[in-house]
């Protein structure tokens, strides 16, 4: 009789060196020469038995179901053909094989599925099949449980997002670090986009101008969108705290959430226009988005009063771009005050960070207490001193505080990084401010108004806005003959 072979691994089972494809194949070439069976075909393959889509079965299913002379098909168990007993295709061979069509043998497990088989042994392949699918189900239960426990430790169970690298220790266990640069990366992405001065496309080019990435817009979306970073981990739509040091604060990211809600929100008509103020400002009359226009060279802005005439003024472009550089004139602190002002900043952020250092030691010397606890909460439920219901308890109520003192960790880093550095790039800014806008092009100049300004309207012949803080004292403050102390 010709036969085929069938050798199956699933991914579990390739470290087996008895469940190897070779080992099977090997068996099964012994069992035909021992039964005078001349093989015609070896089909050696990996692929899970429990699920449906099952392509590289269904090359062998349709093998065997074309073949119009009788064939011996051999496996080494009833398992390496399916482990599901509800598999139609296992039913058609079944049946095929009570039909004297083929016959179906199992070498390891010695049966033999043909038309000649008694009840007992019918009961005995239907056993076989069940024992295989309860196999595969405990496996599925077992990791099941795994990887909720791992969730409920606060342990991503995949590979961590950008920023993070996967890593295993001496004693073997994985674990999820900070990759110091890539994270600098990340935060570097959120503190541009929560500007509000970016777009998916700017910031694509600045990405690759400061760092070589070539990065999609649906990655940078997913990147912006990733609560991973400021301490969450989402695993199939439910929401976990991890343990892993975060690289930004929520504050940060909820602030990409509003900038990214505002950016949907914007019409898109004349996205692809150079405009510099395309989407800035607003009629103060009826709230609708003042609109560019192109005519005989010049560049207007006026309201399409669709919700009714009122009288609405064009502007010409050159006239709002010299209102705005005769507002930037006026936001300007004087060489020497600034030089000044920096150096009070430096004696300040000397002080500061001694502070900050006591209280970041304060808090850390408090995270390892909470780990420490968390480790033997763990060991008083493995050695039974404690129940499931008690342990999920307290073990959330430790999570918890540990998650909190990680939050005040980073935000006392971020204050003591930030402090000194963001005062002094506002002064450098305010120093030039408007050099900057006269100088740079449409999209850097939309930048600086985001930056600056907020609430741009035209109300009847005159041109508003308002001057986001800290840019509002500064103005204030130009507008004197003398600067105060403080």
């Amino acid at each position: 009789m010709k036969a085929i072979l069938i050798a199956r691994v699933s991914t579990e089972e390739q470290r087996e060196a008895g469940n190897s494809l070779p080992a099977q194949i090997i068996r099964l070439q012994n069992y035909c020469q021992k039964y005078n069976f001349n093989v015609i075909q070896i089909f050696s393959f990996d692929e899970s038995a429990y699920k449906d889509d099952r392509a590289e079965f269904d090359t062998i299913f349709e093998f065997i179901m074309q073949h119009t002379e009788k064939i011996a098909v051999c496996c080494d168990k009833v398992d390496r053909l399916s482990r599901n007993m509800f598999d139609k295709r296992v039913s058609q061979l079944y049946d095929k094989a009570l039909q004297d069509q083929i016959e179906l043998h199992f070498v390891s497990d010695g049966q033999v599925v043909n038309s000649k088989i008694s009840a007992a042994e019918k009961f005995h392949f239907g056993i076989s099949l069940g024992l295989a699918k309860y196999y595969s189900d405990a496996i599925s239960d077992n990791v099941k449980r795994a990887l909720e426990q791992k969730l409920r430790r606060g342990e991503w169970p995949a590979r961590g997002p950008f920023g993070y690298t996967n890593i295993r220790h001496a004693n073997g266990t994985a674990d999820i670090i900070v990759d110091e640069y890539k994270a600098e990366i990340i935060k570097k992405v959120y503190e541009w986009y929560a500007t509000g001065a970016y777009s998916i496309d700017l910031l694509r080019q600045k990405l690759f101008k400061e760092f070589q990435l070539k990065w999609s817009k649906g990655y940078i979306h997913h990147i912006l969108e990733l609560k991973f970073y400021c301490g969450t981990m989402l695993w199939q739509n439910t929401e976990h705290p991890h343990k892993y040091p975060t690289i930004i604060s929520t504050t940060l990211f909820e602030q990409v959430q509003q900038v990214k809600a505002g950016f949907r929100k914007k019409p898109v008509k004349y996205a692809g226009l150079p405009y510099i103020y395309r989407g800035l400002i607003r009629c103060g009359d009826c709230g609708l988005t003042i609109t560019p226009e192109k005519q005989k060279g010049y560049v207007y802005y006026h309201c399409t009063q669709y919700n009714g005439k009122h009288g609405a003024s064009w502007w010409r472009e050159e006239d709002i771009t010299n209102q705005l550089s005769a507002l930037f004139q006026k936001i300007h602190v004087p060489e020497d005050i600034a030089q000044t002002i920096i150096h009070t900043l430096q004696e300040t952020h000397q002080q500061q960070a001694a502070f900050h250092q006591q209280q970041s030691s304060l808090l850390a010397k408090r995270h390892t207490e909470l780990n420490k606890m968390l480790d033997n909460l763990y060991l008083d439920k493995l050695k039974g001193r404690i129940t499931e219901h008690d342990h999920d308890k307290f073990y959330n109520s430790l999570k918890e505080q540990r998650t909190d003192i990680e939050v005040q960790l980073t935000a006392l880093q971020e204050a003591d990084e930030n402090y000194y550095l963001t005062s002094q790039y506002i002064l450098q800014l305010v120093s030039q401010t408007k050099e900057l806008f006269e100088s740079s092009e449409v999209e850097q100049k939309r930048q600086l108004i985001k930056l600056l300004l907020q609430n741009l309207r035209i109300e009847g012949e005159n041109m508003l806005w308002e001057v986001k803080k800290p840019f509002d004292l500064i103005l204030n403050l130009g507008d004197r003959s003398e600067w105060c102390a403080r």
